[in-house]
């Protein structure tokens, strides 16, 4: 072996990595919605958490992109440490896929069948595919699924590229020793763990092992304790991940490492005791593709049903080891971890949009309530719900600027958009809020009171104000289209109203019937209300918009008023409902 057959090397492993990247990010954007809905389904029953570790992983081909992303689950109180064990012994059986992925690369034989099946058969032809489907697909989905088919040929040309550049190492003394001495389990175990801490994929290391397996110079006593120990190092990358994080969440990252240095031990003395008592010949047979990935899924599998019954053990021991203090424990609300999953950072962002809007929604709705019954206290929890309202506004915003300038899908790309839209809206919503209550606080001090007349035409516009929050915050929490299509014929209602009630109060005061200083709280009343219902319709707009993938809001909104006889009847159902004399 020469100095160019290490370079080779070195490229079909960098091709090898960068392929397995690719795949998995392209499955993760291609599985976005699978993603949610598995999240969605997560419940405090282990086996279901189990299952969906399993499923995540198999789907996004890296246990440790799952484990990263369970860390800042737990650290943002989206899932409880119990859940997590359960997710995080599923993942290790998930990440076992991989390696049978990579296990097409040891077929062999002359059988015209058996020859398809080799990767450097029909890996070209998926390359192909790929390519075109990548280069000329109008859809991301398809953009996708090119992208993924792309990424399987370069992970498979880089696994073969890698074989065929350490076949030489089968005639190097060096080499052969040194997996003489990985037959000391305990030396493979660590060799495992550093190579895998180092590259931080258990089964990027597993497919490097499967290559150096050609050698022919890897017996499977040796291979059985080096996959052992990548188990171990993968937990680095939780471990990192978990630096600056809440109790749960650096709890979750030690279930992970105790989990699999339990299972690793438990094995070990298992493995030891069959080699050095009863030494099978199997032991000394040359490892192959296959029986590494039989190795791997055996020991995963074997770990998981041992330690599965023991899960509350291990929530006892963590807790142990990282114990509860007397401050309490801070919840990420943006946790930075979940932008590697862009379709669960999208969830979480939705979720926090739901929690902006109820805020919102509830300064708006005490500054309307102020105006009938001015209180202190009703002035410091809407001033506070309006606070929190800023509060949402800078962290989401931040968070989904960095969230769109990842790789994402199209329909994730534009759903964060929306949602960048929509909590600019939700902020004005809260400020008019305020906007009620300084109103309030001026009538109160000025003793400033409205004709009969007004009362009872300011009850009517309320009344509308009050409707028309109730729509936006049912078309938005419950994805509501016809609640998100009855807000625009009512923001035209409470515009009409408004005009009217403008005109009607300044006949009042030209009449003498009222005070200059009550028209202009008047006029101020009005214009915040007639502000909050437009924005209540470009929420509105955008709920409508996410539901048929159109980005074009104000365009959505002209449709909508003049072909929807939908429009023509709400409206005036509304303009009965809210009349004036």
């Amino acid at each position: 072996m020469d100095i160019f057959d290490i370079l080779t090397m070195l490229g079909g492993l960098c091709l090898f990595l960068f392929g397995m990247d690719v795949m998995g990010q392209a499955l993760e954007r291609r599985a976005g919605g699978a993603l949610r809905t598995l999240l969605g389904r997560l419940t405090s029953n282990r086996l279901a958490g189990l299952l969906t570790g399993l499923c995540v992983t198999a789907v996004i081909q890296s246990s440790s992109a799952t484990t990263v992303m369970v860390v800042g689950f737990v650290n943002s109180a989206l899932m409880t440490l119990r859940q997590a064990i359960g997710v995080i012994m599923g993942a290790n059986i998930g990440t076992t896929v991989t390696a049978w992925i990579l296990s097409l690369g040891g077929i062999s034989g002359d059988n015209l069948l058996l020859q398809l099946l080799k990767p450097t058969s029909f890996t070209p032809v998926l390359a192909l595919i790929g390519i075109i489907m990548t280069m000329t697909g109008k859809g991301s989905k398809r953009r996708d699924t090119g992208t993924i088919l792309l990424g399987f040929a370069t992970l498979m040309f880089g696994m073969d590229t890698m074989s065929d550049a350490v076949s030489g190492l089968a005639d190097v003394p060096a080499f052969q020793q040194m997996f003489i001495l990985f037959k000391n389990p305990i030396l493979g175990v660590l060799a495992g763990a550093i190579l895998t801490a180092i590259i931080q994929s258990s089964s990027a290391s597993v497919g490097i092992l499967q290559a150096l397996a050609v050698t022919g110079q890897v017996s499977l006593g040796a291979a059985i304790p080096i996959i052992m120990g990548q188990n171990i190092g993968t937990c680095i990358t939780a471990l990192l991940s978990s630096f600056g994080t809440n109790k749960n969440a650096r709890r979750a990252a030690l279930v992970h490492l105790s989990f699999n240095v339990i299972g690793t031990t438990l094995c070990l003395i298992l493995f030891s005791v069959v080699k050095y008592l009863f030494m099978p010949p199997l032991f000394d047979n040359a490892a192959n593709f296959i029986s590494i990935a039989v190795a791997h899924s055996v020991f995963n599998v074997f770990c998981t049903v041992v330690l599965f019954p023991m899960a509350g053990f291990l929530e006892k021991l963590v807790i142990r080891l990282v114990p509860d203090s007397k401050e309490k424990d801070a919840v990420a609300e943006l946790d930075e971890r979940l932008l590697a999953t862009p379709p669960i950072a999208l969830q979480r962002s939705h979720n926090l949009v739901v929690e902006m809007m109820e805020a919102s929604l509830s300064a708006l709705r005490g500054g309307i309530k102020s105006l009938r019954g001015y209180s202190s206290e009703l002035a410091e929890e809407i001033c506070a719900a309006e606070e929190k309202t800023d509060h949402y506004e800078d962290i989401l915003g931040t968070y989904l600027v960095k969230l769109s300038s990842r790789q994402i899908s199209a329909s994730d790309n534009a759903e964060a958009a929306k949602l960048l839209r929509m909590i600019g809206d939700f902020e004005r919503i809260s400020d008019h809020g305020v906007n009620l209550l300084k109103s309030a606080e001026e009538m109160n001090e000025k003793k400033i009171k409205f004709t009969e007349a007004a009362e009872g035409e300011l009850d009517v516009i309320l009344g509308a104000a009050n409707e028309i929050l109730e729509l936006t915050h049912r078309a938005f929490a419950d994805n509501d289209i016809d609640a998100a299509l009855s807000v625009e014929p009512l923001e035209q209602v409470i515009d009409i109203l408004k005009e009217k009630l403008r005109a009607q109060h300044i006949g009042r005061m030209q009449r003498g019937e009222c005070t200059i200083d009550a028209g202009f709280v008047w006029s101020d009343l009005l214009t915040n209300i007639g502000r909050t219902s437009d924005h209540c319709s470009n929420i509105a707009a955008c709920v409508i918009d996410m539901a048929s993938n159109n980005m074009n809001l104000h365009e959505s909104i002209r449709a909508f008023r003049n072909e929807s006889p939908n429009f023509r009847t709400k409206f005036e159902e509304y303009s009965k409902k809210y009349t004036i004399a």
